[in-house]
């Protein structure tokens, strides 16, 4: 596939001014060359402000599904009415983002986003107590964040030029994976203080910033020369046979899917703490172990001027998807916690360079038109496969042991992500 832009885009993309190369520890650090850029510096800044205040209700809608029914089965059927509306809003979002305006997109989704975490507020300053509304509640709150997220990923190859767009991605990416972090501690920390209704409260304030940041992006309609559309299911399943005609596209997909389904451990979490690393004390391995892999791909993020002008992008995503697979293993191997912690931050590290680089192929390798749908399957793809992976790997352990568990699908994501790149080489032949 010829990559490269229309004319028409390029009119629309920020130029690319020449820079002289960076010299010593500027080398190492994060490349912020798309700060340079108003509208995309507005967009994160957004994001800076929304990674933590969503992780504020991320946290307090399954405590307070536990405090009233005391059980944690409540729990997950809350996780899974929340999946299913995400889905499909996704994959319809996708459609819409390359029907309209995007930035009007965004301000209608962030400010439905807004509105349900005020009626979180509400239900809970209240105290309604119904798991009812709270499930209601949070199908609502992801079907608008599915149909925000493929909007907001697609409008940043109109906001920043093709070679910084793994920059860009590696911004975002270290920005929400530090909210992974930073979010729980600040809820954990807070709810003795303020109490459950106050984090609702504080995230529908975060995300009025957010609106407002959208607010002042330039417009983002379908560029000249784009057909008009509607945004139903013909225009869904025309995302799908775009992204099997583009042989480049489908195997960053299927990457993503190898390195989650297949090497995603986290299931085993809980009972690799109690049994494989109780000596070191449950509560502690299993925050470890939680806590690893997000704190490696902020890392990976911190450094990412060591990797985000690599231009095969395709060779980078086939490398970081093996050193995933390499380093699931090694923490499957491993019986002592801090060996395993550091297999886990390198996995960390390792998904973070995958994620920038498959975010840069589909913003680069689709045409401005098919931007949307493609992050709709990318955010169904990123929230599915985890779920897939829980269910896979507790099977797994169930029947032969955690370690053996994650030590096998370790080594199924090398030898899979391998037999893939040999087979079907565009990936790893495509670069910006």
């Amino acid at each position: 596939m010829d990559t490269s832009d229309s004319g028409t885009e390029q009119q629309h993309r920020a130029p690319a001014p020449a820079e002289p190369p960076r010299k010593g520890w500027r080398r190492w650090a994060m490349d912020t060359r798309p700060l340079r850029r108003p509208a995309y510096r507005r967009l994160w800044s957004s994001t800076i402000v929304t990674a933590v205040g969503s992780q504020l209700t991320a946290v307090a809608v399954p405590k307070q599904i536990y405090d009233i029914t005391g059980s944690s089965a409540w729990v997950g059927y809350a996780s899974l009415a929340g999946l299913l509306p995400l889905v499909v809003f996704a994959l319809w979002g996708g459609a819409i983002a390359d029907a309209v305006d995007r930035r009007t997109l965004l301000l209608i989704t962030n400010s439905g986003i807004a509105v349900t975490s005020l009626l979180f507020w509400v239900q809970a300053v209240t105290g309604l107590e119904s798991v009812g509304v709270l499930m209601v509640l949070l199908a609502a709150q992801q079907a608008f964040f599915g149909l925000n997220s493929p909007a907001r990923s697609a409008s940043v190859a109109r906001l920043v030029p093709a070679g910084e767009l793994a920059a860009a991605n590696a911004l975002g990416s270290t920005v929400t994976q530090t909210g992974l972090v930073a979010g729980p501690l600040l809820a954990g920390a807070l709810i003795p203080v303020v109490g459950l209704p106050e984090l609702y409260l504080l995230d529908a304030v975060a995300l009025c910033v957010t609106v407002w940041a959208v607010y002042r992006l330039p417009a983002l309609p379908p560029l000249a020369g784009s057909a008009a559309r509607r945004a139903g299911l013909r225009e869904i399943a025309a995302g799908f046979r775009y992204i099997a005609r583009h042989k480049v596209l489908l195997l960053s997909f299927l990457a993503d899917v190898v390195a989650m389904v297949l090497g995603m451990p986290r299931a085993l979490f809980p009972q690799l703490a109690a049994e494989t690393y109780a000596s070191y004390g449950e509560g502690l391995a299993l925050g470890l172990l939680f806590a690893a892999i997000p704190v490696g791909a902020v890392a990976g993020g911190l450094f990412s001027g060591t990797f985000s002008r690599a231009r095969r992008h395709g060779l980078m995503v086939i490398g970081a998807v093996v050193v995933w697979g390499v380093a699931i293993t090694g923490f499957g191997l491993s019986t002592s916690l801090w060996l395993a912690v550091a297999f886990l931050v390198l996995a960390g590290v390792a998904d973070m360079v995958s994620m920038v680089f498959r975010g840069a192929i589909l913003l680069s390798a689709a045409t401005d038109e098919m931007r949307g749908r493609m992050q709709g399957v990318f955010t169904v793809v990123v929230a599915g496969g985890p779920r897939l992976a829980d269910v896979l790997h507790g099977t797994a352990g169930s029947a032969a042991g955690p370690q053996a568990a994650v030590a096998g699908g370790g080594l199924l994501v090398v030898a899979v992500m391998l037999t893939l790149a040999a087979a079907v080489p565009a990936l790893r032949r495509h670069r910006v």
